[in-house]
């Protein structure tokens, strides 16, 4: 069993490749012992978690989910603790592996109650596991969610926190808020995208061994996603110069909005890049940022696009449109973010521009939040929403470039690729221009010589782990946190 380490890659399996490793596993191992591991490892992570705690309330399921639970309140029995279990199945109508894990309960001497108890110190989290579809709860399972998110007391999930769904992390309206998620068999990509990790806290993976058998060995599965590990420390050699880093352009700041394509040079100009240039969309009012001398202002048709990776969009208004044909006609890197984004989801001919781009070999970042997705996509935000994975991987398959799918769980995709989960960053971005400094860093890396995902990959991760290092006595705006990369 380990907590998941964020610094660490891990493989993410969807609900069908979990179900094929379990039935493999189920297939090369005695009757009953999956679940028997699975429950002890409930019961092993209760105890580390809650190790003071004496009253515990499991609240199970009527399926295998259930009969986690069913076997950790054995050992909990066993170890002294007092678990009160509320069950939602039966004997006769319970999975068999769960009808056997109740009768290891009943013999133990666990506590079985029509009803939650008054009072307990941790509440394990039993009722629903991984399912291709996730129903509503009602009747007396919506009773027992809505006294385990109205507690005070830590609650652990078992597998998912019930009414999470494991490929998508989309929840129901009622759904169970855990402060500690033990997975099992393998990491789910709703853990950590879109409500994931509101929904289960921290993260726990016990593999119950499976990942040793042999049968399994014999059928690999792939992964449906990764979740991004931190990237290797850059180096920069004594003998490197400014121009072994490349030249960044931004594009962008439209009256009124300068400040956006600011954000985005200096974000480009922090994170390491060679030379950062601006090319202002507003007329030329400015030629010079005093705080930021290093940034040179040129007009935009004097920039040599060629020669250097282009930020487009920042702040780019109803003006940049006029820019765009000449940009993704360049054989440089791009990233198009913000009204960029929006002025292509809206023209076919720039659409036509911005795929023709692949082929030529040029690189090409996209990095929408959910509503610009959704103009891209033709949909709705609550539709890119609901599968963020499958959206980001249409848009990557759709324009032949790289997206970034910006979010809780940010999600990377392209071409080829599998696509990758972000698990750094927290609310604190929540706040105006801090995509415009993603925009930038990513570009920076672009300019270094990433390739286009791993640039996006990596830059996500920075960008997140920024915020999450944040002190919390210091108000995070985008302007620090460019100049804190």
């Amino acid at each position: 069993m380990q907590k998941v380490d964020f610094r660490t890659r891990h493989a993410l399996f969807n609900v069908a490749a979990t179900r094929a490793m379990e039935q493999a596993a189920q297939a090369a191992l005695p009757t009953h012992s999956l679940m028997q591991r699975a429950g002890l490892a409930v019961a092993q992570l209760a105890l580390a978690l809650a190790p003071h705690a004496q009253r515990i309330w499991i609240a199970c399921g009527p399926g295998n989910n259930g009969g986690d639970g069913l076997e950790a309140a054995m050992h909990l029995q066993r170890w002294g603790k007092q678990p009160v279990l509320t069950w939602l199945g039966s004997p006769d109508t319970a999975p068999a592996d769960a009808a056997a894990s109740y009768q290891r309960a009943l013999q133990a001497g666990v506590t079985f109650s029509q009803t939650p108890p008054d009072a307990f110190d941790l509440c394990i989290d039993a009722l629903l596991g991984i399912g291709t579809q996730v129903r509503e709860p009602d009747g007396r399972m919506a009773d027992w969610i809505r006294l385990i998110n109205a507690s005070k007391q830590a609650v652990l999930a078992v597998d998912l926190p019930t009414g999470l769904h494991a490929d998508t992390g989309a929840v129901t309206q009622l759904s169970v808020k855990a402060t500690h998620t033990l997975s099992l068999l393998t990491l789910k990509p709703g853990l950590f995208t879109a409500h994931g990790r509101d929904a289960a806290g921290s993260v726990w993976l016990a593999d119950l061994g499976v990942d040793q058998l042999s049968a399994l060995a014999q059928q690999p599965l792939a992964p449906a996603a990764w979740l991004a590990g931190a990237p290797p420390a850059a180096e920069r050699p004594h003998a490197s110069h400014k121009g072994s880093y490349g030249d960044v352009a931004v594009v962008g700041g439209a009256p009124g909005m300068t400040g956006a394509a600011l954000l985005a040079a200096s974000a480009a100009l922090h994170a390491g890049a060679g030379r950062v240039f601006v090319g202002l969309l507003d007329g030329g009012t400015l030629s010079v940022d005093t705080s930021q001398p290093e940034l040179m202002f040129r007009p935009v048709e004097a920039l040599d696009l060629s020669a250097m990776t282009v930020v487009c969009g920042c702040g780019g208004g109803d003006a940049v449109r006029a820019q765009l044909p000449r940009i993704l006609s360049a054989a440089a890197p791009v990233v198009i973010d913000a009204d960029a984004i929006n002025e292509i989801a809206n023209d076919t001919q720039l659409q036509t521009l911005l795929t023709d781009r692949s082929p030529r070999g040029a690189a090409t970042v996209l990095t929408p939040h959910p509503l610009e997705a959704a103009r891209l996509l033709g949909t709705s935000a609550a539709q890119v929403q609901a599968d963020r994975l499958a959206a980001c991987g249409q848009l990557a398959e759709r324009y032949q470039c790289t997206v970034v799918l910006k979010g809780s769980g940010t999600v990377m995709a392209a071409p080829g690729q599998t696509s990758v989960i972000n698990p750094t960053g927290n609310a604190r971005l929540a706040t105006a221009g801090t995509g415009d400094v993603l925009a930038g860093l990513i570009g920076a890396r672009l300019a270094g010589g990433l390739d286009a995902f791993q640039a996006a990959c990596q830059a996500v991760y920075q960008h997140g782990l920024a915020a999450d290092r944040w002190p919390t006595e210091r108000a995070l705006t985008a302007g620090s946190l460019a100049r804190g990369l």
